[in-house]
């Protein structure tokens, strides 16, 4: 079954001032999902934002929330993160000494189960729990700040990623984060992801839309054995 390419804008490189207005448009530019960067300050050396910013999109969207934890305690917060509207939670293998168990409880509170891991991270230290997950996702930059240039060693990540998941028969998404933009986005396709989050390289331009449908040909024209968006109830 092909897999599904999904465009996930990341919402922080968002205006806030008007982030309802923000939301609407992506929504009608035809985002798959929509990307949450939560930081802690000490896993990264950022903040974001939390809970009420989630549950604030959730009321204005009916898109799947893919929300990415980067932070030291992830277990402590899948709950609260779920009942504000997450559909998929991704956290860092980097803090994560029971992946298995962790992607179990995330299956148990009814969302998908993701791992990332950083620029630095082996991939074989998700890869041994990939039967477990939903998505695996691979940080093209290193974590806490938006508008970073992209990391190139991460198209050798994507590649023996993707290898290794069909050598073992496995449907996972592959979620790229970071430096995506029109000028790679087709490139790491070829490589193996499917689900592609940008911040600057969407928020960044005046017509969403017009932005959107350029990545959607540049998918097109590069990839193979895959399919221009997803199903919004299985998603994430």
């Amino acid at each position: 079954m092909p897999r599904a390419l999904k465009i996930a804008p990341s919402i922080l490189s968002a205006d806030f001032t008007r982030l309802g207005e923000e939301v609407r448009r992506i929504e009608q530019a035809g985002a798959d999902l929509i990307h949450f960067d939560v930081m802690d300050g000490h896993f990264v050396p950022n903040l974001s934002f939390g809970f009420p910013v989630l549950e604030s999109v959730r009321k204005i969207t009916a898109l799947p929330l893919d929300v990415h934890l980067m932070i030291e305690e992830p277990g402590r917060y899948l709950e609260q993160f779920v009942r504000a509207g997450a559909n998929s939670i991704s956290v860092h293998a980097e803090v994560c000494e029971d992946i298995s168990g962790i992607a179990y409880r995330m299956h148990q509170l009814g969302i998908h189960a993701a791992i990332a891991i950083n620029p630095e991270t082996e991939p074989t230290r998700v890869l041994d729990a990939a039967a477990h997950l939903d998505m695996i996702l691979v940080m093209s930059v290193h974590p806490g700040f938006g508008g970073q240039g992209f990391i190139p060693e991460s198209i050798g990540k994507l590649q023996a990623i993707r290898r290794e998941l069909k050598r073992h028969g496995l449907e996972v998404d592959v979620e790229i984060d970071g430096g995506i933009k029109i000028d790679n986005i087709g490139l790491v396709a070829q490589a193996g992801a499917n689900v592609f989050v940008s911040g600057s390289g969407i928020f960044g331009h005046r017509d969403y839309a017009e932005i959107i449908r350029q990545m959607r040909e540049e998918l097109q024209a590069r990839s193979a054995g895959c399919t221009i968006g997803g199903d919004p109830e299985k998603s994430g």
